[in-house]
């Protein structure tokens, strides 16, 4: 398949995984068999790693909260920032990880019930990794967008209006 083609298709799936087959076909000028093939290969090569769905917890569940922690590290060995990598993925709490360029090596994001949970986390599992020299944790306060998708965040005024 025509790489132009095989971005646009993966674009239209990025932004919309419930497209079928037949919608993508259409939209790309292309048979659905092509479409197959093609969504198999790149499943197949981890192009596409997994479909997810965006959902606004806070209009759910209004109890989760997520972190941010930065992670200054010294890794051991050729083979460190990997090694150390697969060490932080294996923990649940950790919904997102990054290998960082500037101040801090990793950037993970962490997902609990509770404050102290995830200080608990940090300290007690994420600290405490013989590579880790420092951690910086920043509390998510409200989402707004995420993966480019924009979350309606309205504030309403609420403060009595005082006249003379």
């Amino acid at each position: 398949m025509e790489q132009v083609i095989r971005e646009q298709l993966l674009h239209m799936l990025e932004n919309n995984s419930k497209l079928t087959e037949h919608e993508i076909a259409i939209m790309l000028g292309i048979s659905e068999e092509e479409v197959q093939r093609e969504i198999a290969g790149l499943e197949k090569a981890h192009v596409i790693c997994g479909y997810h769905t965006l959902i606004d917890w806070n209009k759910v569940n209004d109890d989760d909260v997520t972190a941010l922690a930065e992670l200054r590290v010294t890794p051991q060995g050729g083979e460190g920032y990997q090694k150390l990598a697969e060490k932080i993925n294996a923990y649940p709490q950790v919904v997102t990880l990054y290998l960082m360029s500037g101040a801090y090596d990793f950037l993970v994001m962490v997902k609990g019930k509770t404050l102290k949970e995830i200080s608990l986390f940090v300290s007690g599992k994420l600290a405490s990794i013989e590579e880790v020299q420092s951690t910086t944790t920043h509390f998510t306060l409200t989402k707004y967008k995420e993966l480019g998708v924009s979350f309606e965040v309205k504030q309403t005024d609420e403060r009595m209006v005082v006249t003379p």
